[in-house]
């Protein structure tokens, strides 16, 4: 067979090497429009490359993905993250687990897994060729025609589609007739100018509870004060999960901060009284309570209307409820977004509904397979976006390697 790979990507490279090495015989060819390959695992992690998640049971790790999440189980049951770190052991590459479960080579240098993929596909016999854009695909007579720029032509039995968020493979699909989901970013940080926040760039919260105020969209974790806003994991998850309704609100909106992870108000009165009866001479800017940073602290009673050198036994009632709402449900206004580091992750693509997920088969044409970020698939930051690319491609490239029956 003539198995064809459009995209020189993680997925596509994990599909190449999965259908050569289960048919020897057959011809496998991933083709490249760009310069070079797997430019996306030599960025990822600071050029470490945050290969998988040390996260071993499907039913937890498919809660990772906003969307994706129900048509992974299955794909994840049979190559999960087990199977990466033995897939890559098996070729000499250890795995190490850090403190958040993120899994690394133990050499921390993303090369180290493009070498890798490069010695497992050519060890195989893939063929790898850049500078090959394909500018259309000819659904099969007898086999599939790919069409390379205007003057060449390749046929093929079986065609996957792993060229990632790709604004012109997406229309070519769409010609096909695959329904695609409208593409909006999904990782990203938010842009907030904010009093508040002046100055506090690197000052950073490890469970804080924020909302979008007037929606059901809210999330906890870190979070981190940076030079245009906030940033950290409750943030990205918040952005992963909202991405198409922060994108109709044109990313603006009111973002609800509750600085104590998920204090009720009536709790934070509470604490705020007995914190009055047991500090009543001391000032209460002086010291920081709740676990808060010192910085944060005082711009919050700042906020909260509360003088410099004000007393504890000197505030009021009014004062302390202000300050309980600061604490507990800050309002800051959200007016634009930056991308989140070297992350690029689109929420859009091919819909899912149109999938075979046991073989990564589009339902529309026999011969036709997708894997990677052309499907309407997406995860929060972690080694989660890659799992799904190996597990995607992997079985995508056994079942492109399996014989027809007739």
């Amino acid at each position: 067979m003539d198995i064809v790979i459009i995209g020189g990507g993680a997925a596509g490279f994990f599909a190449a090497i999965a259908a050569a090495e289960a048919d020897p015989a057959a011809r496998v060819i991933i083709l490249e429009r760009g310069n070079s390959v797997l430019q996306k695992v030599r960025v990822s992690g600071g050029g470490r490359c945050n290969v998988t998640h040390a996260c071993f049971d499907a039913r937890t790790l498919v809660q990772h993905y906003p969307r994706g999440s129900r048509e992974l189980l299955g794909p994840f049951l049979r190559f999960g993250p087990q199977d990466t770190v033995d897939w890559f052991a098996k070729r000499g590459v250890r795995l190490k687990t850090e403190a958040d479960g993120r899994m690394f080579p133990v050499t921390d240098d993303s090369q180290t897994i493009v070498e890798c993929l490069w010695d497992a596909a050519k060890n195989a016999g893939v063929q790898v060729r850049t500078g090959a854009r394909v500018e259309r695909l000819e659904p099969p007579g007898k086999t599939w025609l790919v069409h390379i720029g205007r003057q060449e032509t390749l046929s093929a039995d079986r065609v996957l589609v792993a060229g990632g968020s790709s604004e012109g493979l997406w229309a070519m699909l769409a010609a096909l007739g695959h329904t695609i989901v409208p593409p909006v970013p999904s990782l990203f940080t938010f842009n907030v100018k904010d009093p508040r926040l002046r100055e506090l760039a690197g000052v950073s919260v490890q469970d804080v509870g924020i909302q979008v105020a007037g929606s059901k969209l809210a999330a906890r974790g870190p979070m981190l004060v940076t030079h245009w806003g906030v940033s950290g994991p409750g943030i990205l998850r918040l952005s992963a999960w909202g991405a198409r309704e922060l994108q109709a609100k044109n990313y603006a909106f009111t973002l609800q901060i509750n600085w104590l992870g998920d204090a009720v108000l009536s709790e934070i009165i509470s604490e705020l009284d007995r914190l009055k009866q047991e500090n009543g001479r001391k000032q209460i800017s002086a010291h920081a309570h709740f676990g808060l940073p010192a910085r944060l602290w005082e711009r919050l009673v700042e906020a909260a209307g509360i003088a410099v050198g004000q007393r504890w036994a000197d505030a009021g009632k009014p004062a302390l409820l202000r300050l309980a709402s600061e604490l507990g449900a800050g309002g800051f206004a959200v007016r634009g977004k930056s991308t989140f580091k070297e992350e690029f992750v689109t929420a859009g693509g091919v819909d899912l509904r149109e999938v075979h997920f046991k073989t990564f088969e589009s339902k529309r044409f026999h011969g036709l397979y997708f894997a990677g970020e052309i499907l309407d698939i997406d995860a929060i930051t972690g080694g989660f976006n890659f799992q799904a690319a190996w597990t995607g491609g992997w079985i995508a490239g056994q079942a492109m390697a399996e014989k027809p029956t007739n």
